[in-house]
């Protein structure tokens, strides 16, 4: 298999594996935002892939979900999904890839402790996108008055202490394959 054919399917498998995580979804009660596992394959996205290769499996998953497959949580798709008070954390995973790929992908020998640390590092941004964006889509489109910390509770609180187990295990998951699949370090340090 081509060096392109490699990153091609790379790319693709991270995002049908994110589109994965969007089903394996559970709702919260009086909570707009349901737990899922995307956020874990965000992770991955830019640990095993780097920076440019791991946002751009997550720009292919928003453009296929923009463009009507329903791979968004709950099976939402097409271009009324911009609507969805979820919408943030999906433009925040694209940086959240971006960023932990940049820090992780200069590292050739992956250590668990510095990679916890650093996919941690992409964390505040889809927490930024998803919470302001939600704050914004409640009061402005669904007219829901949400006071930001009403939406910093709902949006990130509740969800860090998941995202933090789910950054360990991205970790642990990366720092494996990283370290015994010589074309995943490959991949990650050519993104």
């Amino acid at each position: 298999m081509t060096s392109t054919a490699r990153m091609v399917a790379s790319v693709g498998l991270m995002a049908g594996l994110t589109a994965v995580g969007a089903f394996i979804r559970i709702p919260l009660p009086y909570v707009p935002v349901p737990f899922t596992l995307q956020v874990l394959f965000v992770f991955l996205a830019g640990a095993l892939l780097g920076a440019r290769l791991g946002a751009l499996s997550q720009l292919v998953y928003l453009g296929l979900g923009l463009a009507g497959l329903p791979v968004f949580a709950g099976g939402a798709a097409g271009p009324g999904s911009i609507l969805m008070p979820t919408f943030g954390y999906i433009i925040g995973f694209v940086f959240a890839a971006y960023v932990i790929g940049t820090l992780t992908q200069k590292t050739p020998v992956p250590q668990f402790r510095s990679t916890f640390l650093k996919i941690l590092a992409g964390l505040p941004l889809i927490y930024l996108f998803g919470v302001v964006y939600l704050y914004l889509n409640l009061n402005l489109i669904t007219g829901k008055s949400c006071s930001l910390q009403d939406a910093l509770l709902m949006g990130c609180l509740i969800f860090l202490p998941f995202d933090v187990v789910k950054a360990a295990i991205a970790a642990f998951i990366a720092v494996k394959v990283r370290n015994r699949l010589p074309i995943a370090t490959h991949l990650s340090t050519r993104a």
